[in-house]
């Protein structure tokens, strides 16, 4: 039994396995928290599986989970389908929709060519089963990256995504949450990575509305970003780095996937994160910075063969089984959002 949250550690269900539930997000009902996310128990960065479908946990406490199983399985005979093992699937996000009275799931595919399409599936219950029902979804025309999907007060919703490559996406969904309606606003342009944003997480604190972001430097950590507006499709205004504090510029060897308002806590949001890779935390951002410029700038890949070597980085991207996860608590300050490290924290230490 747990009864603290320990950032960076191995955290196990209440059958003693490593929790698969990456790229996550929580859900709160009818009393009870629930942990949804990539399942990657067989991806060991041997085999070509990247996930083993969407697994769901159940918890009273934020501290103990329990494994609820596959809400969304793997399609293991079907090749061509979007969650076929070997499909890159990446980071679910579900919705309810209290119009339709169906939860929507949509989950990013990234393929070989290089575009990224979006699945979307919908259930009668948060557990499913899911059925599809779009696939190969190109929102707006775009490639669409990483994503958070959020509902308004009002039952409107909104989805903020990665034009990948490119800029910060905040788009309309429709009444029934499985497509934009045209919608859009743009924002944080940038024309290469490392900086353009991705991995993007909205929550509202004080009537302002926010979005914590990362870099692109695929499963390294990178600095993360907080911006902040008055409204869903802003402008935004960015405020910077939330972790000044953290040395290594990796976001504590993490990214951040999801921010999730405590209920029944006045002040408690918890930056859900990811660290992929436990076992290159010795490699240092200014090397993977160096790394991506020069396969992304222009101005710098024309003539990367003249420039000083930069190290080479592990090959240990998809060995993610073991990928552990950062849970953190916001501080603010003004409009300022903090992430500061703790070894070790407790829900019921925040009012």
């Amino acid at each position: 039994m747990y009864n603290s949250i320990r950032p960076g550690q191995v955290w196990l269900d209440t059958e003693g396995k490593r929790i698969q539930a990456h790229g996550g997000s929580l859900f709160f009902e009818n009393g009870k928290y629930y942990w949804y996310g990539e399942n990657k128990e067989k991806t060991d960065g041997i085999s070509k599986i990247w996930h083993w479908g969407v697994r769901m946990y159940e918890s009273t406490d934020l501290y103990n989970w329990k494994d609820l199983g596959l809400i969304i399985p793997p399609e293991v005979d079907n090749p061509e389908s979007s969650i076929h093992p070997e499909s890159m699937m990446d980071r679910p996000h579900i919705i309810y929709n209290k119009f339709t009275k169906k939860y929507v799931c949509w989950l990013k595919i990234m393929h070989l060519d290089g575009s990224q399409t979006e699945t979307v599936l919908t259930a009668d219950k948060l557990t499913g089963p899911y059925a599809k029902i779009k696939e190969g979804l190109r929102p707006l025309n775009m490639n669409a990256g990483d994503f958070d999907l959020v509902v308004a007060p009002d039952g409107k919703a909104y989805y903020y995504f990665e034009r990948v490559h490119s800029e910060t996406i905040c788009a309309d969904l429709t009444a029934d949450y499985t497509d934009v309606t045209g919608y859009y606003s743009t924002h944080f342009p940038h024309p290469y990575p490392p900086y353009v944003r991705e991995a993007t997480s909205h929550f509202v604190h004080n009537f302002k509305h926010y979005l914590l972001t990362s870099g692109t430097t695929g499963y390294f950590p990178n600095p993360s970003e907080v911006a902040v507006a008055d409204s869903w499709h802003g402008p935004y205004t960015v405020l910077g780095d939330p972790c000044p504090n953290d040395e290594s510029q990796t976001t504590y060897h993490s990214q951040v996937a999801s921010v999730f308002k405590v209920p029944g806590k006045k002040n408690l949001y918890i930056a859900c994160g990811d660290r992929w890779l436990p076992e290159a935390m010795d490699v240092k951002y200014d090397d993977v910075r160096r790394r991506f410029e020069q396969d992304f700038n222009p101005e710098v890949t024309a003539y990367k063969d003249d420039l000083p070597p930069v190290a080479p980085l592990p090959n240990v991207v998809n060995r993610t089984q073991i990928s552990d996860y950062v849970w953190l608590p916001l501080r603010f300050e003004g409009d300022m959002v903090y992430l500061d490290w703790k070894d070790e924290w407790r829900i019921e230490d925040y009012d």
